[in-house]
């Protein structure tokens, strides 16, 4: 199969949590996606997500977890942590390189913070650790969107947002192909992820993880900032930062040199 690609599912407190798995590698590596998880999770995705991650596939088996379904209507990015946490038990999965991005780097945080065990290398693209205005904006405008069931509108703005005008250019004609697809089943779903964005705070708590980290962030980003990358590496001791400046949160798909960054940090 190619790259030993995998979907799968795991049953995690009376909720399914989906996941993918790929890679022939003896080390592990987890990587947590962000907010459009809420629209659509990696049911499905093995494939693609295998072929775009190739470069990781050698040397690493690479497991991407979704949020698990249902989600309490009390869930935090720290709770959603504690989530990743027990998957990786059911897998036995004892220690893991972690990549988050955007929402997938909030619980990132708190699974180095309180599941240090588990957590070799940490790599945070493109999040933050505390609340600014952009953010708080961003993501109430698109929870306001959701409760609309405007998720035509809801995604051209992720788009527009997180994409260079570059790439824009090139994939505007697409839209109608495209926004078809990312109506969630469940609405509400998103919206318990994107109030999780709204109440993350780990920032006092930083200085608690002492692994390894990588941050990297994009001068261009509109929905976290570049700014609040440069807040966390100052609370987390050795940390090392990295900043795109022509790219915006999409870096991690846009950039060409992002995947060979990590796999240099990881070693």
């Amino acid at each position: 199969m190619f790259y030993n690609a995998v979907n799968s599912q795991l049953n995690i407190s009376n909720a399914k949590m989906d996941y993918i798995r790929f890679g022939t590698g003896k080390k592990n590596l987890i990587f947590i996606p962000g907010l459009g998880d809420g629209l659509r999770t990696v049911k499905g995705t093995a494939l693609p997500f295998a072929f775009m991650y190739r470069a990781f596939a050698k040397d690493y088996t690479v497991w991407v977890f979704s949020r698990k379904s249902p989600l309490e209507p009390d869930c935090t990015t720290r709770t959603m942590a504690a989530d990743i946490s027990k998957a990786m038990d059911l897998l036995h999965i004892e220690k893991a390189h972690i990549i988050g991005v955007s929402q997938g780097g909030m619980i990132a945080q708190w699974l180095s913070i309180d599941y240090p065990q588990k957590v070799d290398k940490l790599v945070l693209a493109v999040t933050l650790s505390r609340q600014n205005g952009t953010v708080q904006q961003v993501v109430n405008s698109w929870i306001d969107m959701a409760q609309a069931g405007d998720f035509r509108t809801l995604t051209i703005d992720n788009f527009e947002k997180s994409y260079t005008d570059r790439y824009l250019k090139k994939y505007r004609p697409f839209y109608p192909l495209i926004v078809p697809f990312m109506k969630p089943a469940d609405p509400g779903r998103f919206i318990l992820q994107a109030r999780s964005c709204l109440t993350h705070h780990s920032h006092d708590d930083l200085h608690r993880i002492t692994r390894p980290v990588l941050i990297i962030c994009a001068e261009q980003d509109r929905i976290v900032t570049a700014q609040r990358s440069y807040d966390m590496a100052g609370q987390i001791c050795g940390s090392e930062l990295i900043s795109f400046p022509e790219y915006g949160h999409a870096v991690y798909e846009e950039a060409g040199s992002f995947n060979k960054l990590i796999i240099d940090f990881l070693g």
